[in-house]
């Protein structure tokens, strides 16, 4: 099978390059780059003149609410939802029904998310039993199972000696420990951030120490243990000086932050709007801009979706009893375009492709020959509006309801397979005769 996509622009975020150019695919990986004419050996053209090529977004944090959850959401329609948003690959949170402390449902996500052929699918298995944060799961066999890291997702460890064991025994063995830094007791009760807002609407605050706490145990344990450490979707302003700060300090830590707590802060709650009921809070306008600011020096090395999908139960009620999440997955690239729109596209998607790939351990994934054909096609031009009908997610909750946003995939490649083309887009697809679909 060999495939061109022609006359698209091709940015590579890990090398900053930005050309005009086509791109041949052969199999499973990027064969040619160049301008090559008519070439009539192509299975399948797909003229991308006016649209960008790039490598597929990698997203950390994707919950297909199954096994448990299967209300909400399943495997089939997130992943549905991913490839359709440009993502080609994704870390899962533990956070299942049971959760995934067992290397047998390990292995059978895995098994599942590779029959659907779609974005590819790594695990992070749960660090203690149950995610009770009382004893520590199976990690070696969790690991042999796939697990890429280990990880509470939400639910934090009360006990530091049962966290310092783990990272002790992390460390050990290299295994990456993600953490969602949160002091239980200084969060309990709360579900909006410690502020005015919250005051106003009444509503039962999370102040950002309780974050920063956590933040600073965290990284001391870090430096005691010498542990690889993970910090997931960061909200303080205080939270990326301290990681800021523990880098210039050579820690073997990364950080990542929701797509959400970039664009949004505690006002866009609104009048209690449940769409914006987060985990964790959307937080003031100074920690949004200190968000920013860490993602463009580099402190902050990821943006993901925090793709939490929730049905229509748990939001349709009362602000403090909605339940906490967002669908993110078909927002994603758009949100970081909007991040990056004065700083270029190959510095605008550096945090959804280069940065979370590294988190990952993965090699970056370029525009090369010889590269995993897992690949973006968008047009940056292409304004959309945000209608929670028309996405391909289960989860129809999304606090940018009726947002006009920039820039949405077309095409979406995954180890050199067309997986997702957009309705209305037919128009640039050449098949040879004999791929012609029935």
């Amino acid at each position: 099978m060999r495939t061109r996509i022609r006359g698209g622009l091709l940015v590579d975020p890990a090398t900053g390059m930005e050309s005009r150019a086509d791109l041949y695919i052969e199999n499973e990986t990027i064969a040619e780059l160049g301008n090559a004419g008519c070439d009539d050996r192509v299975d399948l053209e797909i003229d991308a003149t006016d649209l960008v090529v790039c490598p597929g977004l990698i997203d950390l944090a994707v919950r297909f609410r199954e096994p448990g959850f299967e209300h909400e959401a399943s495997l089939e329609s997130e992943l549905a939802a991913a490839v359709a948003g440009g993502v080609t690959a994704v870390a899962c949170p533990p956070d299942m029904d049971p959760p995934l402390d067992e290397p047998g449902l390990v292995e059978m996500l895995t098994r599942r998310a590779s029959m659907t052929a779609l974005a590819s699918v790594h695990p992070l298995g749960a660090l203690t039993r149950g995610l009770k944060g009382e004893k520590l799961a199976e990690m070696a066999a969790l690991s042999s199972a796939g697990c890429i890291a280990f990880s509470q997702d939400n639910r934090p460890i009360a006990d530091l000696n049962v966290l310092y064991r783990a990272m002790q025994y992390a460390a050990t063995f290299g295994y990456p420990v993600w953490l969602r830094p949160q002091e239980p007791a200084l969060s309990r009760g709360g579900v909006a951030h410690e502020g005015e807002v919250a005051t106003r609407l009444g509503l039962p605050g999370i102040p950002a120490i309780a974050e920063t706490v956590a933040v600073a145990s965290i990284l001391l344990l870090a430096r005691e243990t010498g542990a690889r450490v993970h910090l997931c979707r960061l909200s303080a302003s205080h939270s990326v000086a301290m990681v800021r700060e523990a880098k210039a300090q050579g820690a073997r830590v990364t950080c990542d932050v929701s797509a959400h707590h970039v664009h949004l802060s505690d006002v866009d709650i609104g009048y209690f709007d449940a769409n914006c009921r987060l985990s964790p809070p959307l937080r003031g306008s100074r920690d949004r801009e200190a968000l920013a600011s860490g993602l463009a020096d580099g402190t902050i090395d990821a943006i993901c979706s925090d793709h939490s999908p929730v049905d229509s139960d748990g939001k349709e009620v009362p602000f403090s009893e909605a339940d906490p999440g967002a669908t993110g997955l078909e927002t994603l690239l758009s949100l970081a375009i909007r991040w990056g729109e004065a700083r270029g596209l190959a510095t605008a998607l550096g945090p959804v492709t280069t940065g979370p790939a590294r988190v990952l351990g993965l090699q970056p994934p370029r525009l090369a020959v010889g590269s995993a054909a897992d690949l973006c096609v968008f047009d940056a031009n292409c304004w959309w509006r945000v209608e929670p009908k028309n996405l391909l997610s289960r989860g129809k909750n999304t606090p940018f309801n009726g947002y006009e946003l920039q820039g949405q995939a077309c095409f979406t490649f995954v180890g050199g397979r067309l997986v997702f083309e957009r309705a209305g887009r037919g128009h640039r697809i050449r098949r040879a005769p004999h791929d012609q679909p029935n």
